[in-house]
Order: structure tokens, then sequence, then C-alpha cells
């Protein structure tokens, strides 16, 4: 009974097939459940949970506000201080993205240790169902290793053990490379319901993972995969507006989804409301104005005013400092659910890197790398991405480095407000990250800024923790 009640999970049960998001908690002991499609149906919808939990707000804004391009305000406002560390209030909201991404990890390691046992589902639909799993896994230790640096590495082989010491940074990228290798081979080749992972998704994660670790070959590879697939294609648009097929809360999916975090009016996108003052016209409603920017920033000053993405994007506010500016990318449009999806992945993300890691890998830019770039870049002007336009960028113009800063510089513009950017400017290392925060900002990046600190409550129940993250 003590191990039943040990590994007692709380499962999310979908009510209709369609609808991923309808959830009904239940307690579910381990040793009878995970035979027929419905019951491990259910507990793969229990990894999402925490997950659609820790992208609705929090999490998200303090990668932003980390960020060259926003900043907080009132209790946000140490969160976008690079000289200092976060202090108890932004210390504990770290701590419930920690929190959830545990719980997803454990719900994904109940899967993959269980599924395959059950005498019930075929080996295709085994594979399937693990690999999503490994595939969320990967997913929620890639958010944790970047953020925590070295971390419990928690896994279906030590579930029972409650002191599990911190891993190396290496070892934590080890198992993610293996979760998306055999993600890639158990996952169907198109999503079987909306919000759900295909291989391509596992792919994408897959080529983001060996970008960060540095592997150019590698990114190189697999973004070119993803690209040559024909799966995806860039959502076109003509004036500012258009973007709202590709970011509104009415789209569903689209050509460019790869994989997002899904929210509706029941279980709405919290973070949008961060981004909206309650007094702005048309802006947003009921809004907490805790992510913010200023049209002074060194990256919006140098900003072009003909890009469609920051005339869509940016919203000048004079409610609050001289040359506030708010982020309506994911406009509510008055609504307090805002149903907006979470943009994990998106085809945009696998063509700027695969022209950037291109370069790195052949120590010039490619042919094939700037095409991926002006793709994007003719989009953000209005043009057809798959047609050369007059705001061409001209591969004899650049060298390795200053294409490299081309790249780092158009992944900021593209991905504003979707809490990549920190992460980004962290992937270039600590001296390169701190030129860019001491041109926006004019101070220099706190050693502890670099990493969330362990929370205080795995202290309290990992004896096998002992060491803190720098500055804490």
């Amino acid at each position: 009974m003590k191990k039943i009640l040990l590994f007692c999970l709380v499962a999310i049960v979908f009510t209709t097939c369609d609808d991923l998001l309808k959830e009904n908690p239940q307690a579910l002991a381990v040793e009878t459940f995970y035979n027929t499609a419905g019951e491990v149906e259910a507990g793969v919808a229990a990894i999402y949970d925490p997950l659609r939990s820790t992208f609705a707000a929090e999490y998200i804004s303090l990668l932003e506000t980390s960020s060259d391009f926003m900043a907080g305000r009132a209790s946000w406002e140490n969160a976008g201080k690079h000289d200092v560390v976060l202090n108890t209030q932004n210390s504990t909201r770290a701590q419930g993205a920690w929190t959830n991404f545990y719980r997803s990890v454990r719900n994904a390691n109940l899967i993959i240790q269980n599924v395959p046992k059950g005498g019930i589902l075929n080996d295709v639909d085994k594979n399937k169902y693990v690999g999503e799993a490994k595939f969320l896994r990967a997913l929620t230790y890639f958010h944790l290793v970047r953020n925590w640096g070295a971390i419990p590495l928690k896994t279906e082989e030590n579930l029972s053990e409650y002191n599990v010491p911190r891993s190396s940074v290496t070892e934590v990228y080890e198992l993610i490379v293996s979760d998306l290798i055999a993600a890639e081979s158990g996952l169907p080749d198109s999503p079987t319901i909306s919000g759900h992972p295909s291989k391509w998704s596992a792919k994408a994660l897959l080529d983001d993972v060996y970008f960060y670790m540095g592997q150019y070959d590698k990114a190189t590879s697999k973004s070119d995969e993803v690209i040559k697939s024909g799966k995806y294609s860039l959502v076109e648009v003509s004036e500012p507006e258009d973007f709202e097929k590709l970011f509104g809360a009415a789209i569903t999916n689209s050509s460019e989804e790869i994989f997002y975090i899904k929210y509706n009016n029941d279980r709405p996108w919290a973070y949008p409301r961060y981004l909206h003052g309650v007094k702005v016209p048309y802006v947003g409603y009921d809004g907490y104005y805790a992510v913010t920017s200023n049209e002074n920033y060194t990256q919006n000053k140098n900003w072009d005013n003909n890009d469609l993405r920051k005339i869509y994007g940016w919203y000048p506010y004079s409610g609050y400092d001289p040359g506030t500016i708010l982020c309506k990318k994911f406009n509510a449009y008055g609504s307090l659910t805002p149903s907006n999806d979470y943009p994990l992945y998106r085809y945009a993300d696998l063509l700027l890197i695969h022209a950037e890691a291109s370069c790195r890998a052949n120590n010039s830019p490619t042919a094939s790398g700037m095409e991926a770039l002006n793709k994007v870049r003719r989009r953000a002007y209005g043009y057809p991405s798959n047609v050369e336009s007059p705001v061409d960028f001209d591969i004899a113009d650049y060298t390795v480095d200053s294409f490299v800063e081309l790249c780092i510089q158009e992944r900021g513009y593209e991905t504003l407000a979707e809490g990549k950017r920190w992460l980004d400017i962290r992937r270039l290392g600590k001296d390169k990250a701190r030129e860019i925060i001491q041109q926006m900002r004019g101070v220099n990046i706190h050693d502890g800024k670099f990493l969330f600190p362990i929370p205080i409550n795995e202290y309290e129940y990992n004896e096998a923790i002992t060491d803190q993250n720098p500055g804490y």
C-alpha cells in the first residue's frame, strides 16, 4: 500500500479527444493503470497540466524581464535588474516553475516506466505514448538545465528516491538527446491531436538542443531535415495586423506551428495580461502591466520602424515613464481569459537556427543559411517569403562574425516576447551576454543572474543537495 500511495498520480482525463484542455483530476494507482488507451492518455495529459501552468505567465515573464528588450515594473522590477540577484519574491516565482517542471518530469517518468508493461496496447501505440512522454521530459529538462544548471536528474529508474543529487549539465543533456532520439522514432508523422507533438516536433526540439550545446554541424543537419520536409511554411503577411493569423487568440493552428502549448477560455494564457495595461485602449483589459519596454532601449532604437513586426508588436504608452512601450503581440482584445497559444516552436525558429548554425559550422555564411534568414526578413516587411525582395540581405556583405550578429539581432526581433531572448543571450556565453546588456542597460551582469537559485524547499526535502548556485 505504501508503494501505491507513493506513486499516486493526479491524472488529467480527457472528456473528448478533440479538447485537450477539459480535464478531470483523479487519483490513480500505478499498479492497475496504464493498460488501455484511455488510461494512458489520462497519464499523458497529466504531463501537460504542470507545463501549461508553468508557461502561463510568471516563468516567461522572468525570462523576458531579463532580456535586452524588456524590463519589469512594480514587484517585477528586481527581475529586470542585471546587477543584482533575484529577491525573495522573484525567487519564489522561479521556485514555482521548478516545482511544476518536476511534476511534469514525474508524470512523464510514470508513463515511460509503466506503459511498456501493459498488456492491451500494441507496440506502435506504446511507442507513441512513451515517445510523447520522452519528448515532454526532454523539453522540461531543457528548460531546467538552462535556467538552473546542474540539477537532480529524476528518471523512471529512481522514481522512489527522494534524495537525488545534482547531475552535471553534460549528464542532463545526454538524457535530453537520448529522449529526443527515441521520440523521433516513436512519435507519429503528424500530431494525433492538436497540441501534441509529432516526430517533427522532436526533431525541432533536438535541433534547438544541439544549437544551444554548440554542436553546430548537428544543428545545421537537423534544421535542414525539418526545412526540407515541406511540412511547414511561414504564415504570409502584407500588413501588421496580418500577424494575427499567427499569434491571434482566434487561431487554433497554422502552417508555421511545430509545437505550441495550447490554451483556451476555460484554461486561459495569463501572460498577455502581464504585457497589457488596464487603461490602454484596445490592447488589453485588466492587465498586470508587469513587463514593459522603452523606445530608448538600444535594440528598439536600432529596429527599423518599417518592420511590420515592430509595428504589430509595440504600442506607445504615455501613462508611465517617458518612452514606455507595451507589447501587444499576443493581443487579447479586452478578454479576461486570453486564449492565445504559446508558440514554443514554430517554423521561423528553425529557419533562424539554420541560418546561424550553418554559418558557425562552415565558418562562413552559407547560401542556405542566408536564404533561411531572408525568408523571415521578407515576411517581416510584407513580401512573399519565397521570392527575392528589395529588403534581402546580401551574403557578400557579411563575414562570419557580422552574419552571426545579424542572426542574433533578427532572432530578437522575430521572437519578441516569446520568452526566448534571455536564453538566447545566455547561449552566447557570459562575456557576450554582458556586452549586450551593458549596451542596453549600462550595468554589468551579476554572476548570480545567469542562473535561478535552487529552491529552498529542495534543500528541505532533498538531503543529497548541499550546494547553491552562485550569488545565492
